[in-house]
């Protein structure tokens, strides 16, 4: 017999999402809950950052402030309610004492949404834009300054305008080779 599983949502201290999840989850093995509490999950993204030529990945909240725990709905009651609402810098349940679980379609939105940012590996925090300039780092046009023509987000490539003598020759460089100029 499958028990019907609901995700719930719960109203947290922004920036501490991952250490209340790390508390919960504790509270939840030390307890024994596991077979009412499936999953408790931070919806986040990868990102990166370009930072002095190097590549830095990140992960960044989806929803700031918030952490979804699936629980079996009939056995999500008073006590694992009390005891992970009482635990510091949580907030509430979405529903207070008595928790609303999502809709399914809500839930399924916010779980394509993660699954998705997990399939594409990362996006980029501050995406180029064109006409934007920038420096180049790398390559045989080292230290030259040019204008984005074209941005190539699947490949991770630029079309470059470089003044080389006095006219405008068009480079095409990857993400890496390139950084923002102040």
């Amino acid at each position: 017999m499958s028990e019907d599983k609901r995700w719930y949502s719960l109203r947290v201290i922004s920036g501490k999402e991952k250490k209340i999840k790390e508390r919960i989850e504790l509270e939840i093995s030390r307890s024994g809950w596991s077979d009412s509490v499936t999953q408790v999950l931070v919806p986040s993204e990868k990102v990166y950052k370009i930072r002095n030529g190097k590549k830095v990945i990140l992960e960044r909240n989806i929803l700031p402030g918030y952490i979804l725990i699936e629980a079996a709905a009939g056995k999500f009651t008073g006590e694992m309610i009390t005891t992970i609402a009482n635990i510091p810098n949580v907030i509430h349940f979405l529903g207070r004492n008595n928790p609303i679980p999502m809709q399914p379609s809500e839930a399924n939105r916010m779980l394509g949404k993660v699954d998705e940012s997990q399939e594409l590996g990362e996006a980029l925090i501050e995406p180029f834009l064109v006409g934007e300039t920038i420096k180049i780092i790398d390559g045989p046009f080292n230290e030259f300054v040019g204008d984005i023509q074209e941005v190539n987000e699947e490949k991770k490539k630029l079309k470059v305008i470089v003044k080389i003598f006095g006219r405008g020759t068009e480079v095409e460089l990857n993400f890496m080779q390139v950084e923002k100029q102040s």
